[in-house]
């Protein structure tokens, strides 16, 4: 009688071990399968400007999901390709799946426009016999960084200038323009004469208020004095395309000088009646003057203008 409760005893026990295994590998399953869900398809867009002439999109800053970098030129020449920065490293595979979607042709060169990740994420993807320009300050920018130190130093420009360089020549030639501090104090504007193209990077990126870069040489106070040296130097183009944003015009660039120049003035006006920097910011409109204009970035550009006037007490 003994013998059969203790079997009976086992086979319950048994069936109760295999029910509690059974359900926790169950609850395991569950656990993986919602730490697994399906990642967002990376996509970058793509926009034709000319046969020999593209931008990769999807630059619109928000969304990790969707944001790949800063827009990225694609110009075809007869010997190969020349891109105008390089997206965010995390879409690399991505962006170069893109590139080669619009031609089988080398990536020769990489022109950045200035240091930030997003702009300069790839360029050690395309081997070291890329020929990768700068502007000087840009180059030194871009040292600081560890996605540029060891064995990465490789990747940074070998080709820099200080104020204007050419390349290439004829229906190629590609013209680097730095007019002074802003964004950085390395932003490059890149100039396509025979498409009448410009690339602008972030010096002019979106209609809103510019993002100042004060640790790596950019300036509110001399922002809008570098745009207008830029709009009474460039006078031959047609489509302008700025570092985050759908393409625009140079009629656009010249209103943003204008944006910059005031937001400017109204800080210094602000400061000098005794406001706080939040106080001033949250009193500065200029979208009834501005009607495409957001002001999502006011309130941060403000605070970097403060501190750069609060940091030199001649202003």
């Amino acid at each position: 009688m003994i013998t059969t409760f203790h079997k009976l005893e086992r086979s319950i026990m048994k069936r109760i071990l295999v029910h509690s295994a059974v359900l926790l590998i169950g609850v395991a399953s569950v656990v993986v399968a919602a730490g697994q869900q399906p990642q967002t398809r990376q996509v970058i867009d793509v926009q034709k400007i000319a046969d020999n002439y593209y931008v990769l999109t999807s630059s619109t800053p928000g969304s990790e999901a969707t944001f790949s970098g800063g827009n990225v030129g694609v110009f075809i020449t007869n010997s190969g390709v020349v891109l105008v920065d390089t997206k965010l490293a995390a879409w690399g595979q991505t962006f170069l799946d893109r590139v080669k979607s619009i031609t089988t042709k080398p990536v020769t060169t990489i022109i950045n426009t200035h240091s930030h990740g997003d702009h300069t994420g790839n360029d050690d993807k395309f081997g070291t016999s890329v020929e990768i320009v700068a502007q000087e300050n840009t180059k030194a920018n871009m040292a600081k960084l560890d996605a540029f130190k060891g064995d990465k130093a490789r990747f940074l420009p070998k080709r820099t200038f200080r104020d204007k360089l050419s390349i290439g020549s004829g229906n190629e030639q590609i013209d680097l323009y730095y007019f002074g501090a802003g964004h950085t104090n390395g932003d490059a504007f890149v100039v396509f004469p025979s498409l009448r193209v410009l690339q602008t990077g972030d010096l002019f990126a979106w209609k809103d208020a510019p993002r100042i870069d004060r640790a790596n040489g950019g300036s509110g106070v001399q922002y809008p004095q570098t745009l207008a040296k830029a709009v009474a130097a460039l006078k031959n183009v047609d489509t302008v395309v700025p570092g985050h944003s759908p393409l625009l015009t140079l009629e656009d660039l010249q209103e943003y000088q204008r944006y910059t120049t005031d937001l400017l003035a109204a800080v210094q006006s602000a400061r000098k009646a005794g406001k706080s920097a939040a106080d001033a910011a949250a009193s500065i409109n200029l979208t009834d003057k501005y009607k495409a204009y957001k002001s999502e970035r006011v309130k941060q550009a403000v605070q970097d203008i403060y501190d750069e006037l609060n940091a030199t007490p001649s202003r």
